[in-house]
This record gives C-alpha cells, sequence and structure tokens, in this order.
C-alpha cells in the first residue's frame, strides 16, 4: 500500500503568512522592550535602583523574545519552501505521464 502525501496549499500558506505575521510582531516587541530597557537605566537614579530592577527583568526576556520571533520566521520561510516543493514536484510528476 502506497503512503500517500496531501497538502491543503491554500490553508498552509496561511499558516506560514501566521508564523511571519507573529514572527515579526515578537521582534517589534523586542525593539520596543530594549528601548525600555534603556530608558528604565538612564532613569535609574532617579527611582533609587527601582527601574533598575525592572530594567534587569526586561534584559532576561528581550534576548528570548527576538530569537523566538526570528525562528517563527524562519519557519515561515520553510512552510513556503515545503509548499513550493510540493506543488512543483506535483507538476514536474505529472508531465511524466502525459
Amino acid at each position: 500500500m502506497a503512503d500517500e502525501v496531501y497538502m491543503d496549499i491554500p490553508q498552509v500558506e496561511r499558516m506560514a503568512k501566521s508564523f511571519d505575521t507573529f514572527g515579526d510582531t515578537l521582534e517589534m516587541v523586542s525593539k520596543v522592550l530594549q528601548g525600555i530597557s534603556i530608558t528604565l537605566k538612564v532613569s535609574a537614579f532617579l527611582t533609587l535602583g527601582g527601574s533598575a530592577a525592572a530594567a534587569a527583568m526586561i534584559d532576561r526576556i528581550q534576548p528570548r523574545l527576538k530569537k523566538l520571533g526570528e525562528k517563527m520566521v524562519e519557519l515561515s520561510g520553510d512552510i513556503t519552501s515545503a509548499v513550493k516543493a510540493y506543488r512543483d514536484g506535483d507538476l514536474s510528476g505529472s508531465r511524466r505521464f502525459v
């Protein structure tokens, strides 16, 4: 019995677009957090170190968000490549039987 592979191409393309959008959003949030962290560090002497603690927490979160955003964009590219390979493979394979 042969294994069959089926891909709902429009649905998978929407999924790739969702990953790309989510990745872009995470990268934007990462940039905003980086700006907030810099602002908090600058104002640390006025708040007697309170904002420095908040900046330290942001500094732990921000790199992870950036990396996660990059991974989401990478996944989007991988999914798009899979759709292209599926579509091209289907077309090139069907030409053999014409």
